[in-house]
Formats: C-alpha cells, structure tokens, sequence
C-alpha cells in the first residue's frame, strides 16, 4: 500500500506538497564582493524546510563548475553565474516570475 503525504492526504507519488512550496518562494540571486576582489554569486530565499538546500547547492555547483556551498538558508557559489544559476533553477521547477537578478 501506498503511504500518504501528511500534509496533503495524497499518496506520496501524487503529492503537490513541494510543487506548491516552490511556486510561493520569492527566490533573490545577487553578486557580492570579498576579501581581495573575490566574486561570489549568493542566492537566498529558498526554504530550507520544503527543498533540500544542499542537494540544489550540489546540482547548481556541478552546473556551473564552480564550488560552493549551502549555510545559513543561503547558496553561495565562486564565481559570477547569477545566469547560469536562474536557467538551473527554472529547471528545477521554480517559477521564473519568482526569481530575481540584481
């Protein structure tokens, strides 16, 4: 027998629950400058309690080449790749309405 989500009552293949997570999430991807002129493409606004942050730091850093890393409710990946990072996100099922660039 099928288990049900506890959120939603639906079986576990049929549940909504995390589709629906994603399209509420206002997602900001921005560029921050560090120490010795380093750039580092930061992304906040993901929940952490709907969507694993450390699968989709390891999905967006294997798209990008680039390493990186998912604390403190934000992904932060060297290098500029704000483009790179919108494209993988869209793919991912987030809406691209949600998601800002500055």
């Amino acid at each position: 027998m099928n288990e049900t989500c506890p959120i939603c009552g639906l079986p576990k293949d049929l549940c909504v629950c995390e589709a629906i997570g994603r399209e509420q999430q206002i997602i900001r991807i921005y560029l921050e400058k560090r120490k010795w002129g380093r750039e580092v493409t930061v992304i906040e606004g993901i929940d952490e309690k709907s969507c694993d942050l450390k699968s989709i730091a390891g999905k967006l850093k294997a798209a990008c080449a680039c390493g990186g890393t998912a604390k403190n409710g934000k992904i932060e990946l060297q290098g500029d790749h704000r483009q790179k990072a919108k494209e993988m996100l869209i793919n991912m099922g987030f809406p691209a309405e949600n998601i800002s660039i500055e």
